[in-house]
């Protein structure tokens, strides 16, 4: 059975009904902590990657077309946008005209369908606290689920661990933060634990595509699709050429012990290799956790592996309560679902644009996303009409929460497809009809306006 604070962990586990499959995992990198396994990825065990890109790439229409009609899709939902202080799921923010990440990536779906005339599933891989908001929000699509598969099935969840001995944690004042999400590698240890790896086998699909809710250009294309079938790869990563703003995320490798490649996460990183890992030269991609792969192959590495895919280790070390540091520290187990590019001899990664990457991480990114510098057009794909993506800093003393960020744009977005960037400090509010043209700085050291109709460009004090 193990050590006591595993022992302890199980029958906690157990008694929240957690999957057989989950708790098995869970005990799998439990071992691996006790061992002072880190899941550290030095700089000198790996090399630069290189890869084709889709651009380059000749794909026949109709392999492409036959490709996604065999695909069935999956969106993972598990994230609250707490970060931006929600407490719902974040993929019912609105992104324009009334339509929320989940409206807009439904809408995606049912487009691609009487396109291709096939039923294309899609499927949500919700956690315990985004399933209730997210259902009743589908439930205006009436026509979206496909006979004999769900909507969706439930993330996993885990005991956190008292850093000081691996214990669960206990917190009485709010028992849902003694437990956390084990990353979105979980997605695997789900699908099958629920059976939907084999119900989508036997429903006659072969192909799944993988993507995040709140990356609207993550957009099941049937030319991806066609390259990947036709590649023959068991599995598959969409990445996309780091820019100054990744410099702190993740990027592939190669690992020169086996040549395999690897996903190297931040907090894979020792703090010796900080500024390799800032090194856009050296490693030029990151991943968009776009992911594809083969719904037999990956049953048949699980059924192998007795349902433990062996993902690297993610040790995460935060507060039991995210928002009161003085709490203990505990360690969160997680798994980088983009890692099984190593699992899978014969892996592949492709370059693609940077429009099938708008990840909305902060109300930053939502000002873009709610600009006018993308078009949403009848087949609800986001279209980038600006040259270059403007960088926007909002001062996160008044910005960086949802209620009020949308305060002070209470008239919607400014214009920034002309801007190049924009920086705000202080707390302004933005009237109806501003544009931002160029690099644009505004300063306040008290409450200001911007004047409907205003055209700003260069630095304002007030």
């Amino acid at each position: 059975m193990g050590s006591p604070g595993l022992q302890r962990a199980r029958a906690k586990m157990v008694d929240a009904g957690v999957d057989e499959v989950a708790i098995e995992t869970f005990a799998h990198y439990y071992r691996l902590l006790e061992h002072g396994e880190t899941g550290m990825i030095p700089e000198s065990s790996i090399e630069p990657v290189d890869m084709q890109a889709l651009s380059d790439v000749e794909v026949d229409d109709e392999v492409a077309a036959e490709a996604i009609r065999h695909t069935a899709v999956i969106k993972l939902n598990g994230g609250l946008g707490t970060s931006m202080g929600m407490d719902r799921a974040k993929s019912l923010l609105c992104v324009r005209r009334g339509l929320s990440f989940l409206d807009i990536i439904a809408r995606q779906v049912l487009h691609l369908r009487a396109e291709y005339d096939a039923p294309i599933p899609l499927i949500f891989m919700n956690s315990f606290r985004t399933s209730a908001d997210t259902m009743a929000a589908l439930g205006r699509y009436t026509d979206l689920p496909v006979d004999g598969l769900p909507l969706e099935f439930l993330q996993n969840k885990e005991p956190k661990l008292l850093e000081k001995d691996l214990s669960p944690a206990a917190y009485p004042k709010d028992p849902d933060l003694e437990w956390c999400p084990p990353g979105h590698g979980d997605v695997y240890t789900a699908l099958r634990g629920t059976g939907l790896l084999d119900q989508l086998i036997e429903q006659g699909f072969r192909y799944v595509f993988v993507s995040n809710s709140d990356n609207l250009g993550a957009v099941p294309d049937a030319r991806v699709a066609g390259w990947f079938a036709g590649s023959g790869a068991p599995f598959a990563i969409e990445a996309v050429r780091r820019t100054a703003s990744d410099r702190k995320g993740g990027h592939f490798a190669r690992r020169k012990q086996d040549g395999r490649i690897v996903l190297r996460e931040t907090a894979q990183t020792p703090p010796a290799d900080v500024a390799a890992l800032a090194d856009l030269e050296r490693h030029r991609f990151c991943s968009t956790n776009n992911l594809w792969f083969d719904l037999v192959a990956m049953k048949e590495a699980l059924d192998v592996r007795q349902g433990i895919l062996g993902l690297p280790l993610i040790r995460n070390v935060k507060s039991l309560d995210p928002a009161d540091p003085k709490t203990p520290a505990v360690i969160q187990i997680e798994t980088a679902m983009g890692a099984a590019v190593e699992v899978f001899e014969g892996s592949q990664l492709i370059e693609v644009g940077r429009d099938r990457f708008v990840p909305v991480k902060t109300t930053n990114d939502l000002l873009v996303l709610r600009s006018d510098v993308y078009d949403i057009g009848s087949d609800f794909v986001l279209d980038q009409v600006s040259g270059a993506l403007p960088f926007v800093d909002l001062d996160t003393d008044f910005y960086k929460l949802v209620g009020e960020f949308d305060k002070r744009f209470p008239e919607g977005a400014p214009s920034m497809k002309g801007a190049s960037s924009l920086k705000v400090e202080g707390d302004w509010t933005f009237g109806k009809g501003v544009r931002v043209v160029g690099d644009v700085e505004l300063e306040a050291t008290r409450a200001e306006r911007v004047a409907p109709d205003t055209v700003l460009s260069g630095t304002a004090d007030a």
